[in-house]
């Protein structure tokens, strides 16, 4: 059955190429996406249409994209009475790597952005001030500047300095060179306060148990885990601060947040009543559908429970001793200190950018709340629209309230916690369907929005290195995109291929052992792993698992996935397990991630060998029959099951090659070939 549905949406695929961008071979690839020739938006603000699955109505042009420049784009505001807006680029998570850049939208391709301050340490917020300036944040400081100066850099005016960043000093003395939270989102009401996120140091604050004290990084007047306040002086203006000058003071506002990195303030806010609220990233369980995320109801004074509880009432486990007795007791059941999440968002969704929509270009949405979920789970990768109340909350509904999944076999869920089906806000979706398609479009990851002042929505996507503009179309919106995921069948073929040859299994259980059980398991998922299972049984588990996440391994190239990115801090992904460099500080480890490499290496039997370089870029790749089936960059490497293949002559067959290069019309069964001339060994 799952054969067949693959064929069918192949078909389906293969339909919308045609239909929505041309043949596969005539459209332009940008950041993974196929751009044909429709467009998104009018005059000098239309732009490629992406092949997203949107709501009716609405529609997405690509602005920019790593063509342009961009690097890991996490923030997006608009310089008030200017077509420009300004960009927050972290370069990845080397400590300076980022940037502030301009973007003119209506600059030709390529032309679109400038630098205009680098050398910055983890740039994330952005936001215009009250006084019309744009604002910005490093993960220690907050700063304006004028972004129409010829040197935008010499404007610079600090506000805030010193705040808790990737270095930290926990209360308890425990020094930590890279905290798992550093970056800055922040927000000012109307009266010109500043409200800042602080993220907590850890994902659990879990010590050795048996836990018996707090949380240290979430107590006293500096706790992490929190909203600061700053208030201005009388002008609802920050003071520049001159060198020597101490920031200015600050209260916790609220705690228990484990990362604030969507706040959203009501226009009205602080008028009695109206709302502050907080996107929450909630722990991590290895279970897909469980922790949900959380929308939060912030008032002064309260705590929001981490890292005590989670969903809405439910206590964490680990800290059952400090829940029993003391200030914290019976924390996650009483309303006088914790407040519950005012509603729940779909798990791991991973929600990074909140506002309120008060443009006028949607009617629809005219004040209602906006919320990204960057997460890479089927539960991510959309954009939701809220309808609120005159205060600014979230509408509410009884249970059941359900969420959509992408690419699952059960397409929506109702929210449910430990006690049962949980009431939630219901939500529409903007963005509906941004899982990858091959050949079509990558995964979305949407981080940074903000509202232009002709009221189109503007996001910067960091997966992809992109800037969107979503706009109103009067098109009929194409049937949704099909899922086209590595198949169990797939997965099945080369996880026999490892367990089947004895220096493979070998390798797995070395960094199953040693890599997944010692520093990843519990991280973000178990990996599959099961008390009671044998070793070949939890080594099945854990390839499975891997094989089974986007991107995370292409059989024969290491260096292409991001398995290897991750373990080793590549580029712009962060560097797994946060907090401690293994590299440096554990003997072994070092060798250990060369294994890791080599069983990604070695996976599937064949030689591996690259894609010549010369000539144009890509080397186009066939099916047994002749059919195009994508093309591949040079330097690309593969592996080679047959160097002169017997069936086609002048060709060599390959093993699938890595999802992104394939343009959805060829399966597995039909073989890849290339010609013998465009190879060369390693």
């Amino acid at each position: 059955m799952r054969w067949s549905w693959h064929s069918l949406a192949a078909v389906a695929t293969a339909m919308l190429i045609g239909i929505g961008a041309g043949r596969a071979d005539d459209a332009t690839i940008r950041s993974g996406y196929a751009l044909g020739p429709a467009s998104c938006g009018d005059g000098a603000l239309a732009f490629p249409r992406l092949q997203i699955d949107m709501k009716p109505g609405f529609c997405a042009g690509l602005v920019a994209s790593r063509d342009d420049g961009l690097r890991f784009p996490r923030g997006i505001v608009q310089i008030p009475g200017h077509r420009l807006f300004v960009i927050a680029d972290m370069g990845g998570w080397g400590h300076d790597d980022g940037r502030l850049l301009i973007l003119d939208p209506a600059a030709p391709a390529g032309q679109r952005l400038r630098e205009a301050i680098t050398r910055l340490s983890y740039p994330f917020g952005l936001a215009a001030g009250p006084d019309g300036k744009i604002y910005a944040a490093t993960d220690t400081s907050i700063f304006r500047f004028d972004p129409l100066a010829s040197n935008p850099k010499a404007t610079i005016e600090t506000i805030i300095r010193d705040l808790p960043g990737r270095r930290l000093t926990l209360p308890d003395g425990t020094r930590l060179s890279e905290s798992a939270h550093p970056l800055k989102a922040f927000a000012f009401d109307r009266t010109g306060r500043l409200f800042v996120n602080i993220g907590s140091p850890s994902d659990n604050c879990l010590s050795q148990a048996p836990i018996t004290q707090p949380c240290a990084a979430g107590e006293g007047t500096s706790a992490l885990a929190a909203i600061w306040l700053f208030t201005p002086p009388t002008g609802s203006v920050f003071a520049a601060l001159k060198s020597g000058d101490p920031s200015p003071p600050h209260e916790v506002y609220a705690r228990g947040l484990r990362n604030s990195m969507a706040l959203a303030l009501h226009p009205r806010f602080p008028d009695p009543g109206t709302a502050l609220l907080q996107g929450e990233n909630a722990r991590d369980l290895q279970d897909v559908f469980a922790p949900n995320e959380e929308i939060n109801a912030i008032e002064q004074g309260r705590h929001y429970g981490w890292p005590y509880c989670y969903d809405l009432t439910t206590p964490s486990p680990e800290f059952k001793r400090v829940l029993q007795s003391g200030a914290l007791k019976n924390l996650c059941n009483t309303t006088t200190l914790y407040k519950q999440p005012w509603s729940l968002l779909p798990p791991h969704g991973a929600p990074l950018g909140m506002l309120y929509y008060t443009g006028d270009r949607f009617g629809e949405l005219k004040g209602r709340l906006l919320v990204g979920l960057h997460g890479y789970r089927p539960t991510g990768s959309r954009l939701l629209a809220y309808e609120v109340d005159e205060r600014g909350f979230p509408k509410v509904s009884p249970a059941p309230v359900r969420y959509h999944v992408s690419c699952a076999a059960e397409p929506t869920r109702a929210f449910q916690t430990a006690a049962g089906p949980a009431p939630a806000a219901a939500f529409d979706e903007i963005i509906t369907g941004w899982h990858r398609v091959n050949g079509i479009r990558p995964q979305g990851a949407p981080v940074g929005m903000t509202v232009a002042d002709d009221g189109a929505i503007w996001l910067v996507e960091d997966k992809n290195q992109t800037v969107i503009r979503i706009d109103h179309t009067d098109e009929a919106a194409p049937e949704p995109l099909p899922c086209d995921t590595r198949s169990d069948q797939l997965i099945d073929r080369l996880a026999a291929l490892v367990l089947d040859d004895a220096a493979g299994r070998a390798r797995l259980a070395m960094v199953r052992k040693n890599l997944i059980e010692k520093h990843c398991r519990g991280c973000h998922s178990d990996f599959g792993l099961e008390a009671g299972q044998s070793d070949r049984d939890n080594d099945l588990a854990v390839l499975r698992f891997m094989l089974a996440q986007d991107g995370w391994i292409y059989p024969g190239d290491p260096e292409a996935g991001r398995l290897r990115q991750r373990l080793r801090g590549l580029g712009a992904e962060r560097q797994m397990p946060p907090g401690a460099d293994l590299i440096k500080t554990e003997p072994g480890y070092a060798k250990l991630l060369d294994v890791a490499d080599d069983l990604v290496a070695r996976l599937v039997p064949g030689t591996r060998m690259r894609v010549k370089a010369g000539g144009p870029p890509h080397r186009k790749f066939f099916a047994a029959d002749g059919r195009e089936c994508g093309d591949i960059p040079f330097g690309k490497i593969v592996v080679v099951t047959e160097r002169s293949a017997v069936n086609k002559p002048g060709f060599s067959r390959l093993f699938r090659p890595a999802d992104t290069y394939l343009n959805g019309t060829c399966t597995d069964d039909d073989g890849y070939y290339i010609q013998q001339q465009f190879l060369v060994p390693l």
